[in-house]
């Protein structure tokens, strides 16, 4: 009977410190919860209380929905060589942005035409998304 015994307790021993063992594995883990202070009022402070976030959802998403309005301008423009200025201008569709006198060169125009024409078109782009 003492051998039972003397296994139960070992079994039990070896779960307590399995159990102290996880513990100190998780013991460096911080949570957005955790309290790290009390105000003044004697409420918590928590760590999610004191990180800020600056972002304006309202403004990032009128940001996007711009910016697909203009995408779709662009993508629905009839002039080619408008489109093609403009992509090249900006950088758009994963390209590098070129300055108007790479782009005159790439087309083999003036940079004062590539830049009467990029002016054109972010005018119609303002007027066509207001």
């Amino acid at each position: 009977m003492k051998t039972g015994f003397f296994i139960r307790q070992v079994r039990i021993e070896n779960e307590i410190l399995m159990h102290f063992r996880s513990l100190k594995k998780s013991g460096n883990d911080v949570l957005l919860g955790d309290t790290i202070d009390i105000d003044k009022d004697g409420n918590p402070l928590t760590i999610d209380d004191i990180i800020a976030d600056d972002t304006d959802l309202a403004e990032e998403l009128e940001t996007k929905t711009r910016w697909s309005q203009v995408k779709r301008y662009i993508e629905n423009m009839e002039d080619e060589r408008e489109r093609e200025i403009i992509i090249l201008r900006y950088g758009l569709n994963n390209k590098k942005p070129l300055t108007q006198r790479e782009v005159a060169q790439r087309l083999n125009i003036s940079r004062s035409y590539v830049s009467r024409i990029e002016k054109k078109i972010l005018n119609d782009i303002r007027k066509s998304i207001k």
